[in-house]
Parts: C-alpha cells; sequence; structure tokens
C-alpha cells in the first residue's frame, strides 16, 4: 500500500514506515504541499495512492465520489510523529485488508476505540 500522507501529518512519516508502506510520499515532498484537496485526490487517484489524513474533507469527498482513491482518516489529535509510526504499524493487518477489499473507500483509525 503506498499512503500519500496529508499536509497534517509529518513528512518525516515516509521514512519512518517504508518498511511498511513502500513507495509512499508526503504532499510536501510532490510539490503540493498549498495544492487543494480535489488536486492531492486527483494526484492519488492517478498514481494509485491511498490518501491518509486527520482532516475530515477527506472523508466527506470519499462518501460522494468513493475509491479511487481510497482514504484513511486518522482520529488521533495531538500527538507525536513517532505516536502515529506506532499506530500505523499496529494497525498494519487491518490496513492491508483495507487495501484489498474492493468494495472499501474508506477507513477510521482511532485508537481509542475497541478494536475487534
Amino acid at each position: 500500500m503506498k499512503l500519500l500522507f496529508d499536509q497534517n501529518l509529518s513528512y518525516k512519516l515516509v521514512r519512518a514506515l517504508r518498511g511498511e508502506f513502500p513507495g509512499s510520499a508526503h504532499v510536501r515532498d510532490l510539490g503540493l504541499a498549498s495544492a487543494d484537496d480535489l488536486t492531492i485526490w486527483e494526484y492519488a487517484k492517478r498514481f494509485g495512492f491511498t490518501i491518509i489524513s486527520k482532516d475530515s474533507d477527506f472523508r466527506q469527498r470519499s462518501f460522494v465520489f468513493g475509491p479511487p482513491p481510497k482514504i484513511i482518516w486518522l482520529r488521533v489529535g495531538n500527538c507525536s510523529t513517532q505516536q502515529i509510526v506506532t499506530i500505523l504499524q499496529s494497525y498494519v493487518v487491518e490496513l492491508s485488508a483495507f487495501e484489498l477489499d474492493p468494495e472499501a473507500a474508506f477507513l477510521v483509525i482511532d485508537p481509542s476505540l475497541t478494536r475487534p
């Protein structure tokens, strides 16, 4: 799974998670740091990325348009980059299942919720 990290997440996540999510990128590194959501959406769709964001805007776009791209909404509030790394590493199984499910368009990661 190639993740496209939105501006509200650290660019350092790309390097920290390259083993789990090879080919991932941050909008900053693609010249999309100040791009609007539609531009980021279209880029992700064209190049096979799953967008990951702490912003609910992509969630709503996903409900209206569906995939691709798939959207991961990271509901973690203020936390460190290392905490996000740890969270995403702990969700690798769920993220793999999400990637493989052709019907899935949107995934919420909220560590405060009980997982099945």
